[in-house]
């Protein structure tokens, strides 16, 4: 067995170690937050970390109604722009907390007014040290280049933030989510058939929307980093601007489609991609009716959306370690990576 797909197993119980090791700071933050009166959350991050950010952005605005960015390092960076952080939250997000650009950007958020929060892996990392606050996700340590259980470590903290800042995240929804993972852990068996079909894939589009947009980002850089296949993310409404031209016969298309507010367009993008004869597969929920999906990958569980991101990534992170096994590939060492990339 493949360090990934170990740690990929090993989720449910690192989501609840960090769900209940920080659950409490949640609280804590949530009566420091009210007094801030934060205007602007900042997301900081590179790599899968930044796929978590894209998550943290929609969940924010979604549930708390302030509105979130993704920060471009290269700004403070490369151009050394003065940002007025004042009545910011400014949220660095790093696995290993040693990537540079990201400790240069916090550093002169604080200098420019921004409250600095810490998501990290690393409690003695300089990303830890150098921030105003840290949430820690205590997922051990991780082994695999390929982050899995950081990942979705780093999106459980971001419910634990949601709920600090704003009313629609509960914690008791929130508590739920590590069970939610063991059972969708049941699809392995599944999944090591399916992937015999994709022994030869060499390209392919991932597309969600919403709350799942960060999940096709992050599925589409597992397969490009453990399988090599040129994956393609997309929104659905980008999607349809252009890049449907890729579309030809058989072309494999991989569909996040939760029941709730997505789940309609995600539908309509599935019928227009059987009609281009796509081979589209569709991961979703229990009972939802897809005629137009090639196959269906269903994550057990009736599940709100809101809480779908983590559940739903797993079948993602299975499938990619699968894969690069009947391939003959070792996703833990991918080739040119390391698990701490310096940028600045």
């Amino acid at each position: 067995m493949s360090l990934m797909l170990k740690e990929i197993q090993e989720q449910p119980q690192a989501l609840r170690k960090t769900f209940q090791a920080e659950r409490a700071h949640a609280l804590e933050f949530m009566k420091f937050a009210r007094k801030q009166n934060f205007r602007l959350v900042v997301l900081v991050a590179r790599g899968t970390s930044d796929n978590a950010a894209r998550f943290g952005r929609h969940l924010t605005e979604i549930t708390t109604g302030i509105p979130a960015s993704l920060s471009s390092p290269s700004v403070h960076t490369l151009y050394h722009a003065r940002i007025d952080y004042r009545q910011a939250l400014v949220v660095g997000i790093s696995q290993s907390g040693e990537g540079t650009d990201i400790n240069l950007v916090l550093e002169a958020a604080k200098r420019q007014g921004g409250y600095t929060v810490g998501i990290t892996n690393e409690k003695n990392s300089p990303l830890a040290k150098l921030v105003d606050d840290v949430f820690l996700v205590h997922a051990g340590r991780q082994q695999s280049v390929a982050a899995t259980k950081t990942y979705t470590g780093q999106l459980m903290v971001f419910y634990l933030l949601a709920a600090a800042l704003g009313t629609d995240v509960t914690i008791e929804s929130v508590s739920e989510i590590p069970d939610r993972v063991k059972e969708t852990l049941k699809l392995l068996a599944e999944l090591r058939e399916l992937v015999e079909r994709y022994r030869y894939m060499d390209h392919c589009v991932v597309v969600g929307r919403g709350i799942n947009y960060g999940n096709a980002f992050e599925f589409s850089l597992k397969l490009m980093e453990t399988c090599y296949v040129i994956a393609e993310r997309f929104s659905a409404a980008d999607f349809l601007h252009g890049p449907i031209a890729l579309i030809e016969r058989d072309f494999p298309a991989f569909i996040f489609m939760p029941p709730g507010p997505t789940f309609h367009s995600m539908q309509e993008l599935t019928q227009r991609l059987r009609k281009l004869r796509a081979e589209v597969v569709a991961i979703t929920g229990p009972g939802t009716r897809i005629p137009a999906a090639t196959r269906v990958i269903r994550v057990p569980g009736k599940i709100p959306e809101i809480y779908t991101p983590i559940p739903y990534i797993v079948p993602g992170q299975l499938f990619a370690a699968l894969l690069a096994e009947i391939k003959g590939l070792d996703p833990d060492k991918p080739r040119s990576l390391n698990i701490v990339t310096q940028t600045v």
